[in-house]
Order: C-alpha cells, then sequence, then structure tokens
C-alpha cells in the first residue's frame, strides 16, 4: 500500500493538491461524453428488449390473474351448487323422514286394525264356543234330568206296580220293539 501511496503522490504537481488545468477540464468532458454515449447505446440496445421482457411479464401476470378469476368463478359456482345439493339432501331427508313417520302411523293403524278385528274374531269364537259349550251343559242337564226321572219313575213304578202289569208291560214293549226291528 505505501507504493501506491508513493506513486500517487509523484503524479500531483508541486504544491497543488487538485488543479482544475485544461487537461482536467478536457478528461473530464471525455469521461462525461463517453458516458452519455453508453447511456445512449445501452439505452437503445437493451430498452426495446428489457421493455418487452416487462411487457412479456405483465401479460403472464394477467393471463394468471384472469385464469385464478376464472378458476375462483367457477369455484364459487361448485360451492353453491354443492350448497344447493345440500339444501336438497337436507329436503329429501325430511321427506323421507316425514314419509316414514307416515308408513309408520298407517302400519300402527293397520296393526291396531288387525288387533280389533282378531279381538273381534275372538269374541265371536269365544262367543260361539261359550253357546255350544251352553248348549251341551242343556244337553246334559236334559238327560241327567231325564235319567234322574226315570230313576224315579221306576221307583215309583217298582213300588205301585204289582209283579203281573210288570210282566204285562214287558210283554207289551218286547212286542213293540221286535215289530220295530222287522220293520227297518
Amino acid at each position: 500500500m505505501n507504493v501506491g501511496t508513493a506513486f500517487l503522490l509523484a503524479a500531483i504537481p508541486d504544491g497543488r493538491v487538485f488543479g482544475l488545468d485544461q487537461q482536467a477540464l478536457i478528461s473530464i468532458g471525455i469521461q462525461l461524453f463517453n458516458a452519455a454515449l453508453l447511456s445512449a447505446v445501452l439505452s437503445y440496445v437493451l430498452y426495446k428488449p428489457v421493455r418487452k421482457f416487462l411487457r412479456n411479464r405483465t401479460e403472464r401476470i394477467n393471463a394468471q390473474l384472469g385464469r385464478a378469476e376464472g378458476e375462483m368463478a367457477k369455484a364459487d359456482e361448485l360451492k353453491l351448487q354443492y350448497e344447493q345439493q345440500l339444501d336438497n339432501v337436507e329436503q329429501e331427508r325430511l321427506e323421507i323422514l316425514e314419509a316414514a313417520h307416515r308408513a309408520a302411523a298407517e302400519k300402527g293403524k293397520q296393526m291396531l286394525a288387525d288387533a280389533q278385528s282378531d279381538a273381534a274374531d275372538t269374541r265371536a269364537r269365544a262367543l260361539t264356543d261359550i253357546q255350544a259349550e251352553r248348549e251341551r251343559a242343556q244337553e246334559e242337564i236334559r238327560r241327567q234330568i231325564i235319567e234322574v226321572a226315570s230313576m224315579m219313575a221306576e221307583k215309583y213304578v217298582t213300588q205301585a206296580m204289582d209283579a203281573a202289569t210288570q210282566d204285562r208291560l214287558f210283554a207289551e214293549t218286547l212286542a213293540e220293539l221286535e215289530g220295530a226291528a222287522w220293520q227297518e
């Protein structure tokens, strides 16, 4: 670094640190001209490609935004459709539940009607059975009454009849029975 500083000090004329002489001004002018020329050339050469690149980038971004908006609109539409379908599903669920309730109520009414019909049939059969049993009981009582009456009549007849009357009645009855047997 000392060598570099010594070289710079040797380049400066004696007694001046910075001098604005004609040579320095020409050098500054040439450097300004070179900078302006370089800026103009670079601007001419690079301006169109950079501008084209930026325009393409802007178009790509706008296209992506347009696609995103279109997809967002589709998503909103699908969301609306799904919400409608969910509402329809809820409506169908309520209708199915209501139909099931109606069917259950009708089934209950039918079962009640069947049970009432069965009860009426059972009651009718029971009444018929009771009537038949009553008739059998009456027939049985009538037979027992006849038996008792015939036993009483037999006791009375045996006590009131003598042996000759019994023999005569026995013979008449036997004759009637023999005549009835031959007629068949």
